[in-house]
């Protein structure tokens, strides 16, 4: 038996290089989505047909066929078609042309984001970006969770396994979540497909609903004059019905989602051969078709299904409790096609609300690793996609425990989280358009986000439940972040170094003797600086006067990146001082890895003098966290220490 030991250990450590590998498979995947600003053709153009694409993003806004009429009827009641129509308006000449311009201004993914994100630098950029990541976690996370839980409920209704599934809707939701992650750690062309066959069947059967309630319509004339009567009869005229449609509008905005996964999941649109990362001419235009295809089909089913649901199912029905409550046109399926279509719609519905989670799950896994590890926010294997499914799936079954998997109860962060990102698009197109000086567009996209942010305000006073769970989410968000970037605060953050000519020249010719630089805060710049600082380290450290010095100077950019490309510089001052000027987010990062580069290129060990900071160290610490400088010395050399653990090839640092 001891002697299997071994054997058993390696067995064990291979089993678990092996998950570890399977498990961190995508983790190069960004570097292969951005290639860089210099990529050449073909660097952007792989990817699916933009149809395919759209399916996945059509789970989620096709499914809303699934609630949204009975929303529309509980809402606006026999005015449903009428406020419906103000839906479909805004869908087609509000929120389709600003995300048109999003896919054009943001065309990896980012989406509204990416283009809010370049008005403001420093701590403030990354906690607005931050906020509205929080929000964009709320409208997609809340679809996974709102969308299994109503599968769920139109499976534990369903009169043939109702009494084998009665009061057992959490349990089946969180079933359907953990399918949903199990699809995505199988594979993302694997979901893609689902999409498409889930979509066809779908739109394919609501045809059928869609065509059967328009012929009983048609062939019982009394059904719309009943309904045009009572219309008159309740609101007047016209004028009226208009008003209360504009004023019921705000709790139809459900109808809306879709939009920003549509641009979520952009990378994955095939482009065209000649494609390249900085102009992806081809994958722009096939989402824009996706975007377009995708409203206009919605639209029609909007305003049809509004019509015949409204009247054919007795108003009673639409209430909770109803059999028309949150399956207008299931009910309609059973009632006028018979049990078995029915039931085949049932599943049909079933399907596509619970993978309604996938275009959700898909805009995660694309939004949040171009954010959250570029800022230093999250741990290293973020960028990989199967850690990021079991993370958002272990937050899903958390959602859906705290909301009992209710599906009412999470409409309203739903509906936040999608309307305040429809509202920061708007605006950011708004201010592209009037940075491009179109003033067209610009007076067009201001009115569009007056009418975005009229709804928003009116969505949250009527319902303030969606902007407390925003705001929670937002906290995790900041709170997980920040912690991650302290955890992170003595990594080596530079990803390459580049020399100019003179500064390769400067590491030559210092090459051949022992390379010893001086880190210099640039002040005056003039030759008395230079003289009594290389004078000051001669004294402090004992060194000969025949030793050759290099100044290091370190301009600080926005401290808040977290990584960055390393540019030097090479400079001869006052004739005689060799100074390699840097640019970096953090001072101690850039040195640390200037030194490294050194090592590695010239075979060399070299050293750096530094002089003591006066301070508080806590305080000096908070200096570096915050604003990337600090003290100096120590926090160079942690980072040297974590990049190099060998001690013997680790860069020396000296502090006098």
């Amino acid at each position: 038996m001891a002697a299997s030991a071994p054997a058993d250990s390696s067995s064990g450590a291979a089993v678990r290089h092996r998950l570890r590998a399977w498990m961190l498979e995508g983790l190069t995947d960004m570097a292969k989505r951005h290639p860089g600003p210099h990529a050449g053709p073909q660097a952007a153009h792989k990817g699916q047909r933009w149809w395919r694409v759209m399916c996945l993003t059509g789970v989620d806004y096709f499914s809303t066929l699934g609630y949204q009429p009975g929303i529309a009827a509980l809402a606006a009641g026999l005015l449903s078609p009428v406020a419906t129509i103000v839906l479909v308006i805004v869908t087609l000449a509000g929120a389709l042309p600003v995300y048109r311009r999003v896919a054009k201004e943001s065309p990896h993914g980012q989406g509204s984001i990416a283009m809010l994100e370049r008005l403001l630098t420093f701590w403030k950029g990354k906690l607005f970006v931050l906020t509205l990541l929080g929000f964009a976690a709320t409208d997609f996370l809340i679809t996974i969770t709102l969308s299994a839980a109503d599968a769920s409920t139109h499976l534990v209704e369903n009169p043939h396994v109702s009494s084998v599934l009665h009061n057992q809707q959490m349990i089946v939701t969180l079933v359907l979540v953990a399918l949903l992650g199990a699809v995505f750690l199988k594979g993302f062309l694997e979901a893609i497909g689902v999409a498409v066959a889930l979509v066809g069947l779908y739109l394919a059967l609501n045809v059928a609903v869609v065509a059967v309630g328009l012929w009983h319509v048609a062939t019982a004339p009394h059904v719309v004059t009943d309904w045009s009567h009572a219309l008159t009869t309740q609101h007047g005229n016209v004028l009226v019905m208009v008003g209360v449609a504009l004023i019921v509008f705000p709790k139809l905005a459900l109808g809306l989602s879709g939009f920003e996964t549509g641009v979520a999941v952009m990378p994955h649109v095939e482009g065209d051969p000649g494609d390249t990362d900085e102009r992806p001419a081809g994958r722009i235009r096939g989402t824009k078709k996706l975007l377009t295809t995708a409203a206009v089909i919605m639209s029609a089913f909007l305003i049809l299904t509004s019509f015949i649901t409204t009247l054919l199912i007795p108003a009673d029905a639409f209430k909770p409790g109803g059999e028309a409550n949150g399956r207008a046109l299931a009910y309609l399926a059973h009632e006028y096609l018979g049990s078995a279509f029915g039931t085949v719609y049932d599943i049909s519905t079933i399907a596509i609300l619970w993978f309604a989670g996938a275009s959700a799950m898909a805009g995660l896994l694309n939004l949040m690793p171009q954010y959250l590890p570029r800022y230093g926010m999250a741990p290293h294997w973020a960028r990989a996609v199967r850690p990021m499914v079991l993370v958002f799936t272990l937050v899903a079954f958390l959602v859906t425990w705290i909301f009992n998997a209710d599906v009412d109860a999470q409409g309203g962060a739903y509906a936040t989280g999608v309307l305040v990102l429809i509202s920061s698009a708007a605006i950011a197109v708004t201010i592209a358009a009037r940075r491009a000086r179109q003033r067209g567009w610009t007076l067009g996209f201001a009115v569009i986000s007056l009418v975005f942010l009229y709804t928003t305000v009116v969505n949250v006073i009527e319902r303030p439940d969606g902007v407390k769970i925003g705001a929670c989410f937002i906290a995790g968000i900041i709170l997980v972040s920040f912690l991650s970037r302290l955890a992170r605060a003595f990594e080596l953050r530079v990803t390459s170094v580049v020399l100019d000519d003179m500064a390769e020249r400067f590491i030559r010719d210092i090459a051949h003797r022992k390379v010893r630089f001086i880190a210099n805060e640039p002040d005056q710049r003039d030759v008395a600086e230079y003289r009594d600082k290389l004078q000051q380290i001669r004294t402090d450290n004992d060194l000969d006067a025949s030793e050759d010095f290099i100044f290091v100077e370190v301009t600080l950019g926005d401290p808040s990146e977290f990584e960055s490309e390393l540019q030097v510089r090479g400079e001869v001052l006052h004739g005689r001082y060799r100074v390699l000027c840097l640019e970096s987010s953090t001072i101690s990062n850039a040195l640390a890895a200037l030194l490294l580069h050194v090592r590695d290129t010239t075979g060399q060990r070299p050293h750096i003098y530094f002089e003591w900071t006066e301070g508080n160290p806590l305080a000096q610490f908070l200096r570096f966290f915050l604003f990337g400088q600090g003290e100096v010395a120590p926090v160079t050399r942690e980072v040297l220490r974590e990049a190099e653990p060998d001690r013997e090839r680790r860069p020396r640092v000296h502090v006098g």
